[in-house]
This record gives C-alpha cells, sequence and structure tokens, in this order.
C-alpha cells in the first residue's frame, strides 16, 4: 500500500538538491500530501501527490496522510489556538487544504487550531469561473518557486486555482503549454485564456488585460495585454508560443 504523509505546516520548500542553498524549484501548501522515495539524515527526498512534482525537504514533523474536508478560498487565513480569537499561531495561504474536527459559533478546528468558517469552503466545492479569485493575488510578491501569500511564480498562479477547483495542472509553464490542448488566436482571446511565452505565463482577465506573477516587476500585477506583449519582445526578445482556452 502507498503511504502517503501530509505537509501540515503553512509552506514547505522543496530543493533541487539536498542542500538549503540549492534551488527552489515549488512548494507544498498546507494540506499537501507527498510519497518519500528517499531520506538521509536531515533531508527526504519526495513527490508531491497533486502534481508529480520532486525535491528536497528538509526533515520536519510531517502528519500522516489527512484525507482534507474543507479548502481555503481567500489569499490567507489565520489559525487561532481557540476559538474566542485569543492568540493567532499562524496563517495558511489560499488553496490549503484541512480535515474539520471539531466546530463551534464560526470557527472550525483542525490539527493546528481554529479558522474562521468565512475562510473556506468545503473540498468538493467548484467555482463556476475557474480564476474567480485569482486578483486576490494582485502585489503579492514575486518568488521562483513559489505558491503562497508570501510569493508566488506566474505558472503557480494558473496550477493553485485549477488545484482549488479540483482540476489537475502541471507545475511548470513548459509542461502546462502541453497539457492545455485548445489554441487561441490573440484576436480572440477573453477572460481566462493562458497566453505562455517561453518560461512565463499569464492569464487574460479580460481581452484587454491580464493578470501574472512578473519576474521584472517583482510582485504579481494587471497589465494590458497588448503592452504586455511588446514589452516581453523588447525586454526578452521573447514572442508568444501560444494562448490557450483552459
Amino acid at each position: 500500500m502507498t503511504k502517503f504523509f501530509t505537509n501540515n505546516f503553512s509552506v514547505t520548500n522543496l530543493h533541487k538538491k539536498p542542500s538549503i542553498k540549492s534551488e527552489i524549484v515549488t512548494q507544498m501548501i498546507y494540506g499537501d500530501s507527498f510519497l518519500i522515495s528517499r531520506r538521509s539524515k536531515s533531508w527526504l527526498k519526495v513527490k508531491i501527490k497533486e502534481d508529480g512534482y520532486s525535491g528536497f525537504v528538509k526533515i520536519r514533523k510531517f502528519a500522516k496522510f489527512l484525507k482534507p474536508t474543507h479548502k481555503v478560498h481567500v489569499l490567507k487565513s489565520i489559525i487561532y489556538k481557540d476559538s474566542n480569537k485569543s492568540k493567532k499561531i499562524n496563517e495558511i495561504s489560499f488553496g490549503s487544504k484541512i480535515k474539520v474536527v471539531d466546530k463551534k459559533g464560526k470557527f472550525l478546528k483542525f490539527s493546528k487550531g481554529w479558522i474562521s468558517k468565512n475562510d473556506v469552503k468545503l473540498i468538493s466545492y467548484k467555482d463556476k469561473d475557474l480564476f474567480k479569485r485569482i486578483t486576490i493575488f494582485k502585489n503579492i510578491k514575486y518568488k521562483w518557486g513559489g505558491k503562497s501569500f508570501k510569493g508566488i511564480d506566474c505558472s503557480a498562479l494558473v496550477q493553485i486555482f485549477l488545484n482549488f477547483n479540483n482540476k489537475f495542472c502541471p507545475r511548470d509553464a513548459k509542461d502546462q503549454v502541453k497539457y492545455f490542448k485548445k489554441n487561441i488566436k490573440l484576436k480572440d482571446i477573453k477572460k481566462n485564456d493562458a497566453i505562455y511565452w517561453k518560461g512565463h505565463v499569464a492569464v487574460a482577465l479580460s481581452n484587454k488585460k491580464l493578470i501574472h506573477a512578473y519576474g521584472p516587476k517583482k510582485k504579481t500585477v494587471v497589465m494590458e495585454i497588448n503592452k504586455t506583449i511588446s514589452l516581453i519582445k523588447n525586454t526578452a526578445k521573447l514572442s508568444i508560443l501560444s494562448i490557450k482556452r483552459i
């Protein structure tokens, strides 16, 4: 029987190599599950259940697999020590998954503490509009490998919203562009289409504007589509690879 574990920390970094100085290739947010394929004194090589991504994590007290009941639908949710909000313990990010074990008034209890029930939806919930909530990440800093309110990269901004809506999505832009099959011409672009360049992706908010976690701006920004295409062509010498309808 395959033995999964669950990340029970706000964010856990996955490194390319078993070194704290090694590149962070992705992260696990609270509730992500994983397999362990290799173990050393200080490091685990893991494979994330949600997207198959592999990397090295520092050994921590991870939880045994927890089947979640709810997921966070706000940018970040505060964890309290008790249901009267007397002490803040931590925060977990959009898309984090929890297993509720008790409830009191407007609060739900899970393994780390109490959380407002207004911050979560049932795990089976889906938005009719895939990227309905994407602008909650506006002005969140750009972080290579990031997947949370503490920092996010361009491909994670796509992935976390598909995952929230119980859909699979590859982690990296180079794999997403192969995975999504329906190609769209620029003149036909509309809300929620994804625009791919080599190593970069943005999501259309309309036929005029897009949102992306953009390295040169060091944050997640809303920009005009045509101006962004020109800017990336002039600065990075990159043209659009394709536009996908997700």
